[in-house]
């Protein structure tokens, strides 16, 4: 976890920050397993058509490396973006 999260939290007592603390880890791994869910759906979806095989074919597996491409760099990017946001909002004008 980032510790800078808990930045504001050190007035709390130590057994509440590493409940917090606890708590925000298990928030961003139900978050990535939410996104990679997403992900596997999405791609699944637009490139598999058939089940005709066990493997896919060249173009199903060229499809959902080019999805998956996709998705990650713009899940990246929306990240940085608020990220962005964030540390904007936290300096005063």
């Amino acid at each position: 976890m980032d510790k800078s999260m808990l930045g504001d939290l050190d007035s709390l007592p130590e057994e509440d920050k590493i409940r917090m603390s606890a708590m925000i880890d298990q928030l961003q791994i139900r978050d990535s397993l939410r996104m990679y869910n997403s992900l596997v759906e999405r791609c699944f979806t637009d490139c598999v058509e058939t089940f005709r095989r066990k493997t896919l074919d060249k173009q199903e597996e060229t499809c959902v490396r080019r999805c998956a491409e996709k998705f990650l760099k713009h899940s990246m990017r929306v990240g940085m973006r608020f990220a962005e946001l964030n540390q904007g909002a936290a300096t005063p004008d």
